[in-house]
């Protein structure tokens, strides 16, 4: 952790200065056991990609994946996401945020709990450079239709699906998890979001 982490602190990073270059930037919210993650940051070398994960099991998971793999372009952080992109990250910085699979909290007493939801999406859309894209999934059904409205809702998010339900097809660089496989070898459906930051808003 003390070569590849970063802590949490109440100020912007300077990215740049994290990762010893200017590229484009990744940022994955809730990053599980690391596996996808770590597949994404080593087919793009080119790419910088910060992680947020809260659970220290998945932080030493994808910290052995980095050392197995030599993944220079990838750093995480242990702490709540919220207050990740709140404190650390600058406006306009981001090229990607991709939010996998997160915690549908499919009680109803817990929605609260739920990272898509409108005040969290107008932090993100704020912090993707304009034309960036924010790409979300679930494969819980319910959960899919909620994101769907709360992302189509900000102004600021433009949708690049091009079906009427207004979901779109997995996109080349987020890779298959032995989870998700299993879910679709049963008949789980997968629902893939993908919006880009409008140039002309914020």
């Amino acid at each position: 952790m003390p070569k590849w982490g970063l802590p949490w602190q109440p100020h912007p990073l300077d990215l740049a200065e994290v990762f010893g270059r200017e590229a484009p930037r990744v940022l994955e919210i809730g990053f599980g056991m690391g596996e996808t993650t770590a597949q994404i940051a080593a087919a793009d070398p080119e790419t910088d990609f910060l992680g947020v994960e809260v659970y220290t099991a998945g932080c030493g998971a994808l910290l052995r994946r980095i050392a197995e793999h030599n993944l220079t372009n990838l750093r995480i952080i242990q702490h709540d996401a919220m207050e990740v992109v709140r404190d650390m990250i600058q406006a306009s910085t981001l090229d990607r945020i991709q939010i996998f699979f997160p915690d549908p909290w499919p009680k109803a007493r817990h929605h609260k709990r739920r990272l898509i939801r409108p005040d969290f999406v107008e932090e993100l859309a704020i912090r993707l450079k304009p034309g960036g894209i924010l790409h979300c999934a679930t494969d819980w059904a319910p959960y899919a239709d909620v994101m769907l409205e709360v992302l189509s809702a900000n102004p600021a998010l433009q949708t690049q699906s091009t079906t009427p339900d207004g979901f779109a097809p997995r996109p080349a660089h987020r890779p298959l998890t032995r989870f998700e496989s299993r879910g679709l070898r049963l008949g789980h459906d997968v629902f893939d979001m993908v919006y880009q930051r409008n140039r002309d808003v914020l």
